[in-house]
Parts: C-alpha cells; structure tokens; sequence
C-alpha cells in the first residue's frame, strides 16, 4: 500500500518511521501537505499524532464539505477539544498514546509559551522513553506543526530540555517506531541540528534569504549540488500548492527529487485564511469518537499514581533518622571505646545525610505523583462530562453549563490577606506565599506582584522574591510555585473559593472599571463580546485608556480570555 499524495508522487508506507520536513512561506501550502499526509497515513491505519500550536487543525474530523463527519481523531485541548489538556498532562498523554496506541490531535493553542514548553518536555520525553519497550515499539507519525515553537534556534530559558527531547526524536526515534514531520514557515528559526537531521525534505514557495540560507544547510548535508541549484532557483516563484519532494536514498537508492502540486485535501481546512465578507463556514458533522477507552486508561493512571504515594515510607525514613545519630562516647570511656564512638558517629552521620537525600527525592516523587493524579482526574471527569454532554455539531449553541472543565485556567485571587500561620515572616514574604499556595500551579512574577499589591520593579517585591528564593521556600525561574519547605514555614491560609463564590470574591476586590467590565462578561456566558459591546455594557469609552487598562489587568489575572471576542473565564462558573 502507499500514499498518494500528488498525481505524480506515491510514497510507500514505511514512510510512517522517517523524518521529513515540510518548509515554506505562509500561506504556500504547507499545512495543506501536511494534512494531505495525515489523510494518508490514518486511511492507512497507521497511528498519527498531531500537535497543534495554534488551534488550526480540528477541521481533521469533518469532510472537507463540512457536511459529513471526517476522521476520528480524539482532539485534546484547545477551544473545540473532546476533553482538556493542562501543562502537567504530558506524561499522561504520552503513556496514552503510547498504550492504547490511539490516533490524537494535541492542540495547545489556549497554552502560555512557558505552558507549552513544560506540556511538550514531558510529552516527548516519555514518548521517547516508552517507545523504547519492544512491546510499544510499533509504527507512529508524530506530526509537529509550527516546529520552530518546539525546536527552536534559539532556546529561551527553561526550553532546553524540550528541544533536547524534540533531539532525540528527531534524532533516535525510527529505530523505536516514530516518525516525525516537522512544518514550520520560517527555517530560518527551527533548530539547525534538528532540520538536518530529516530524511525528507519537502519545500514549497519560500521568499525570505534568510530561510533560504537554512534550507541550503540541509542540502550541504544531504543533497546534490545540481539539485539543489534547481530547487532554490525556483522556489520564489513557485505556485501555491506546489511542492518539491527531496529524498536522497530513500526509498530506493535512486532517491526521490520530483517536483509535484499536492492534491486536495478530503478533509475540512480549518486553517484557511478568512476571506473579507465572508461568512465563516463551520462543518455541521464531525466524526465521532469512542471516549470509553480513554476514561478506561484515566481511571488507571490515577490508581497507579495513588498506589505509588510514598506518604507511608517517609515516616518510615522519620523513624529511621530518629535512631542514626547516637549518643556520643562518655568521659572515661577507653581510646577504643571512643574510636568505636568516634567511628559509629560518623556512620550514623554518613547514614543520616543519605536518609536526607532519600526523602528529598521521595519529595519530589510524591509532587509528581500528585500532579500525574490531578491531571489524570481533571481529564477523567472532562471525559465522562463530555459523554453526557457532547454536541454532534460545533455550530450548534452552546450550554450553559460547561461542556468539560477547562483546567488550564487558574483561580487568580486580589488582596491576598496574609497568612496567621506564621506571624514571624515579614508582610510581603507571608503575602507572596499564601498567594502562591492559593495557585499551586504557580504564578508569573507579574501576576504575583498584583495579587500581593506591590509594583513588579518595587526593592520590597523583588527582595522579598529574593529571599524566599534564597530559602528554597518557592522556585525559581517561571513559574514561581512554593515549595513543600514554603508550605510548611506558611502554615494556614484561606484556600480561593470555587465557582459563584470565586465571582463574588471578584466583584468585592476589583476596581470599578475591572468590576463593570467582568460583570458584563459574566452576564453574556457562556458567550462572547467583542471590544465595542463590552465598552458600551461596561459604560465606558472602547479606546479609552481606563478602559483598555482595565481590560489588560483583567487578561493578567486571567478572568477573561481572548481579545477579538471577549469571554469570562470558566472558573467563574464551575
């Protein structure tokens, strides 16, 4: 069996284990490829994975006409997802993935940069960890679009582990069953070790000299220089939807350099550009999905991680480091005696620290444990929600209440009042803290600073931050999250409020603007407002300055979300 993917170019299925790459301008075509390829390879019963920064790809589960159902392809995330994803989620989804051996649509387009990057490290690294095991090591095409957000040139801080797992994906993967496509319209800014590396190189109308430069690097390492002479002068001026296909040796020693206009996707093109005066088109029929499986495996993951609680052997090491240190040696006692002391002493000192050592990792185990069963239940009871809930159109108008719990949206609070917990810490460290336990998720710097009431530049904020930093009671780096040390020095404090009383919470700590704006955001929930509608319901002027301040401390604090059209956040309503 092979994939057709222009009239003039098959490719043979074992395409499923390579790695290829699909570059080009916006708008040239290459999401059409990509998908064109995807149709293929899942027609083909083979496993596909789709990850999706930017929301674009759902149209995979309508027909192109949008009148009869697409694909079944779970979607995960996202505004249109079956159930929700959050950051801590991603060692779930590889074992998913990976176990049950299901085809999935990852969309992480509700998910701040940082969010994606903690989501994707701990995806990829799994995947490339459970594949290893013969039993998972069968065929899956992991699709990667807008791959220069995963694999970037220049990593951020705290990006490195995800592009070192993208690496070895890239890199290693074939050999435990994954294939990769990475898409991407600016080469220039995908991480060069990463591009070489694709077997395939797939290239449609590319412009800008510096993306051109990147391409080249990939032809110095693989290519023919003739070709590549022929392909780069054409690129400029190809048509869109026309597509070089580059191969050296495979799938033949002959290799593939075949110039080729992709054929028309079967599925619904959820990213195409709007056009001005056209009304938007959204499928009436999708296909459906059997969710049983997927609850099945939730269920299982959550009593794993439950059985793997080390609460029982940390009070055991307790009672073990209670005994290690002994009494020291007496007066009088011999030189040997107080050898014998002297030695046993260090013993029990050397058997202390690596006691310490011991229940610092089963700290960490147990963290991670308990964030593996929190995600686990938000997408368990998303799931069941979904299976009494789920509509058969997205057109159609929405419930009132929630179709599944969006647990990417975090409880902001304002006016945090300072723990009694510990009334020796300093007001802004005990502020600091009891905000940040109220968000275990953890919180940006900006975001901190606002619920505490202190400016983000002000010597009281930053050194506070210093200091419990300095204390190892939060972490460093963003997100800042309390530490299990922090919790502790904390002692009690106020948990945020859920639902209606969290909205009360609001109306009672905002300011007038924030308030007026909120309030009319909340009365049309579930639906949206645009800019204009809000302005008018709030009473005040859409281009004024109050307003528009208002409206963007409202985005920081994350009770509101989009700026086109204008939501309340979920959290307000659960």
């Amino acid at each position: 069996m092979s994939l057709k993917i222009a009239a003039g170019l098959s490719l043979p299925l074992d395409v499923v284990t390579q790695t290829m790459a699909i570059l080009a301008k916006r708008r040239a075509g290459k999401s059409y490829t990509m998908r064109r390829l995807v149709e293929q390879l899942f027609n083909a019963h083979q496993q596909v994975v789709v990850v999706d920064p930017k929301g674009d790809q759902w149209g995979l589960r309508s027909k192109a006409d949008g009148k009869t159902p697409g694909l079944p392809i779970v979607i995960l995330g996202g505004e249109r997802g079956d159930v929700p994803l959050e950051p801590s989620s991603g060692e779930i989804i590889a074992k998913l993935v990976v176990e049950e051996r299901i085809s999935a649509l990852l969309d992480l387009s509700l998910f701040r940069k940082h969010e994606v990057s903690t989501f994707m490290t701990t995806f990829l690294e799994n995947l490339y960890r459970l594949k290893a095991r013969e039993i998972y090591r069968t065929p899956m095409m992991l699709v990667i679009d807008e791959a220069d957000a995963i694999a970037p040139q220049k990593p951020q801080k705290g990006e490195e582990r995800m592009l070192g797992a993208a690496e070895d994906i890239v890199r290693r993967g074939g050999q435990r069953g994954i294939g990769c496509v990475l898409v991407t319209q600016r080469s220039a800014v995908l991480n060069k070790n990463v591009l070489t590396q694709a077997q395939i190189l797939v290239v449609l109308r590319t412009i800008a000299p510096q993306d051109l430069k990147a391409m080249k690097a990939w032809i110095d390492v693989h290519g023919d220089e003739e070709q590549g002479k022929t392909l780069m002068e054409s690129l400029p001026s190809l048509p869109t939807g026309d597509a070089w296909f580059w191969s050296p040796g495979w799938p033949t020693t002959d290799g593939i350099f075949k110039r080729v206009h992709v054929l028309p996707i079967d599925t619904f093109d959820s990213g195409a550009s709007p056009t001005p005066g056209a009304k938007p088109v959204e499928p009436k029929n999708l296909a459906d999905i059997d969710l049983d499986a997927l609850k099945d495996h939730m269920a299982a993951t959550i009593e794993k991680a439950q059985a793997n609680d080390p609460k029982l052997l940390r009070a055991e090491i307790a009672r073990l480091k209670a005994e290690a240190v002994k009494k020291p040696a007496q007066p009088g006692t011999s030189s040997a005696e107080a050898m014998r002391d002297a030695e046993a002493k260090g013993y029990n000192l050397a058997r202390e620290e690596s006691l310490n050592w011991l229940a610092g990792v089963l700290t960490d185990v147990q963290i991670k444990a308990e964030a593996v069963a929190k995600a686990s239940a938000a997408l368990l009871q998303g799931i069941e929600h979904v299976k009494q809930t789920r509509q058969t159109s997205y057109g159609a108008k929405p419930p009132k209440a929630r179709l599944v719990p969006q647990v990417y949206v975090k409880r902001p609070t304002l006016g945090v009042q300072a723990s009694p917990g510990n009334g020796s810490l300093p007001k802004a460290e005990r502020l600091i803290l009891t905000a940040l336990a109220q968000y275990p998720d953890g919180r940006r710097k900006e975001q901190v600073a606002i619920l505490t009431g202190y400016s983000v530049n002000g010597g009281a904020f930053n050194n506070s931050l210093g200091a419990l930093r300095s204390k190892a009671w939060i972490t460093r780096g963003e997100p800042i999250q309390i530490t299990e040390t922090g919790l502790r020095e904390l002692g009690a404090y106020d948990p945020l409020p859920h639902g209606q009383a969290l909205l009360d919470h609001w109306m009672g700590n905002l300011g007038k603007a924030e308030r007026l704006i909120l309030k009319a955001a909340a009365e049309a929930y579930p639906g949206t407002l645009n800019k204009q509608q809000i302005a008018v319901a709030a009473g005040y002027e859409a281009n004024g300055g109050a307003f528009n301040n208002a409206l963007g401390r409202l985005r920081s604090l994350e009770l509101i979300r989009g700026r086109g059209e204008i939501k309340a956040s979920e959290d307000l309503f659960e």
